[in-house]
């Protein structure tokens, strides 16, 4: 196997990698950065479990090769936190609404709902719900988490 040399940017931090051509990106960051927030789940791209945000979109990190991460902003679902260490707006509604059971789904679905409402920041449930589709979550019902982002939307919101 081939090595390729990559310098990303993960939650901030710029990290310089020798990483094998077919490793993926979720392994990269759970294996190789210690970032296991990040989970696996399908491998295949349908639960969204692995979600991230590179370059400010939402994606999944089982579809990609760690090497296409070269020269790239990450956020891991540990970057979504303040440097306070306490929880952001979106993380505290998580909380209130009880929008988390047994908390597989819960990177996946912060990342996703971060990155949609940094574009979409005034959503109704409906978008919600959409864009939160591709997430499987078993436990909750998904009526919290849609409750979560919603309320956590107007910390998104730009001042008029």
């Amino acid at each position: 196997m081939s090595n390729v040399r990559i310098k990303v940017s993960v939650n901030g931090n710029v990290v310089e990698h020798a990483v094998e051509s077919r490793l993926t990106a979720v392994d990269f960051l759970r294996h190789e950065l210690r970032l296991t927030g990040t989970h696996v789940g399908c491998e295949h791209g349908v639960c969204g479990a692995c979600t991230v945000i590179v370059e400010g979109k939402a994606v999944r990190s089982c579809l990609m090769f760690a090497a296409q991460l070269d020269g790239k902003q990450v956020v891991t679902v540990e970057g979504l936190s303040p440097e306070d260490g306490e929880l952001s707006p979106l993380q505290a509604a998580f909380h209130k609404h009880h929008a988390l059971q047994c908390g597989f789904c819960t990177p996946g679905m912060l990342a996703t709902a971060h990155a949609f409402l940094l574009e979409e920041s005034a959503p109704t449930a409906e978008r919600v719900r959409d864009v939160i589709s591709g997430n499987i979550c078993r436990c909750t019902g998904y009526v919290g988490i849609v409750d979560a982002i919603l309320e956590a939307s107007s910390h998104y919101r730009k001042p008029s």
